[in-house]
């Protein structure tokens, strides 16, 4: 397409989201690779400078386990589930809080918008409860396991996040929440952005991670839209693999609970942000609720 034929498929759909609200959830390679972040960071401020909403939150599990390696402690997964004793939780904080937080409202300063990084501590903004033992099957047999200072959301007070998009202010949020004695919890990335985009009823959740979408069995063609229902039968079928499931289940939550629209796309491609909200074909899978 020439160039001003993109801007003109583009228009229509900037008039529809013009003052609406976009959680956008950065993850996979993007936590590791600081070119395929800085280019993120920088289609998040071109949606923020065209009057969009953007609220960005942001995993960073890789980075926490190669920084507990260099200070002489061995990550510990049961089941695919992190452990997170006092140790590993106070290194998750400087990683997620300390590190990649800062990191990302420095890339927004350098593309040229104001970002402000926040925790869910930050004004109670994420209140978390301490997840109960989860049954996990070890060498073939069932067991409860204590993932230590896990939490489980239950509730997102937007308040903050509404008074620093109405002045303009990109928010940047780590998955750390707070209990109610006052104790952090590290919380699933991908669950905490779905929870934001219900609590801030944005229009739209998008989840940026390493594959194309949602993926037929053959794991080569993309199911460019699901509805909750379709979604829901993939993840009975199994067709949906352990990695996908967070975020599948999290995008579905949040359309049930008044997202209008959720995405799920690879976020290591240069501007397929950009390609799936400004072109009728998009790149990765949307979900809605028919």
């Amino acid at each position: 397409m020439k160039r001003e034929e993109v801007l003109m498929e583009a228009l229509p759909y900037i008039q529809q989201f013009h003052g609406k609200t976009l959680v956008i959830k950065l993850g996979g390679h993007a936590m590791v690779d600081p070119v395929i972040l800085e280019n993120a960071i920088r289609d998040a401020v071109l949606l923020h400078y065209i009057g969009i909403r953007v609220v960005l939150v942001h995993g960073g599990g890789p980075e926490i386990s190669e920084k507990m390696k260099q200070m002489g402690k061995e990550a510990v997964f049961v089941g695919g589930l992190r452990v997170t004793d006092e140790e590993t939780l106070e290194i998750a904080q400087m990683v997620l809080v300390g590190k990649i937080n800062n990191g990302i409202v420095s890339l927004i300063a350098k593309c040229g918008a104001r970002g402000v990084g926040l925790s869910g501590n930050d004004g109670n903004l994420i209140i978390a409860r301490k997840m109960d033992p989860k049954k996990v099957k070890i060498d073939g047999v069932l067991q409860d396991v204590d993932l230590g200072h896990v939490g489980e959301i239950e509730w997102v007070d937007p308040a903050i996040l509404n008074t620093l998009l109405d002045n303009k202010y990109v928010p940047v949020i780590s998955p750390i929440a707070i209990d109610r004695a006052g104790g952090s919890l590290n919380i699933n990335a991908d669950t905490a952005a779905g929870d934001i985009a219900v609590a801030l009823k944005a229009y739209k959740l998008i989840n940026m991670t390493d594959v194309d979408g949602v993926m037929d069995t053959t794991k080569t063609n993309v199911y460019r839209k699901l509805s909750i229902d379709q979604a829901n039968d993939l993840l009975k079928s199994k067709v949906i693999g352990e990695g996908m499931i967070p975020k599948v289940t999290s995008v579905i939550n949040a359309v049930e609970n008044g997202v209008s629209f959720a995405h799920i796309i690879n976020g290591n491609i240069e501007h397929n942000l950009l390609l799936e909200l400004f072109t009728k074909e998009g790149v990765g899978t949307m979900i809605t609720f028919r």
